[in-house]
């Protein structure tokens, strides 16, 4: 099991854990005459709510792209970047934005093809742009169901 996916079933048992041991103080805190009380119990029992939807759709994000990603595998279709890669394992940020412009381009000259968009979240990420790789990512996701 990669880190990653350690990572969200610990987080995922401690939103369980916290929706069991504190989803009754929750409820006697709703049913307290209190208004005080009351926001408390709201509190108590919709926050963690909002914490597992989160979750649940980091998951189903990460399951998606890992299936794309088998699928290029499969296929024989990883992209085959240029840059290096640093000691510590993380891209060469520098070697990763001279290669950038020419998967950005793939990418918008043939916008249905999610192969493309999944190349390009992968060398936003190398680039160390994470919200403009999550946002590739999801577009590939869209095209391969389409």
């Amino acid at each position: 099991m990669t880190s990653a996916k350690l990572g969200a079933v610990v987080m995922s048992a401690l939103v369980v854990m916290y929706l069991a041991l504190l989803g009754q103080k929750g409820v006697l805190f709703l049913l307290d005459p209190n208004i005080v009380a009351k926001i408390m119990g709201f509190a108590i029992l919709f926050l963690p709510l909002i914490g597992a939807w989160t979750i649940y759709r980091e998951l189903r994000f990460g399951m998606a792209i890992e299936k794309l990603g088998l699928q290029l595998e499969a296929e024989g279709a990883w992209p085959r970047f240029k840059f290096g890669v640093l000691p510590s394992g993380r891209a060469n940020k520098a070697e990763a934005l001279q290669e950038f412009q020419e998967y950005k381009d793939a990418a918008l000259a043939d916008e249905s093809n999610w192969r493309n968009w999944f190349a390009l979240g992968l060398i936003y990420d190398a680039c160390g742009d994470r919200k403009r790789a999550r946002s590739a990512m999801r577009q590939a996701i869209a095209r391969s169901q389409g």
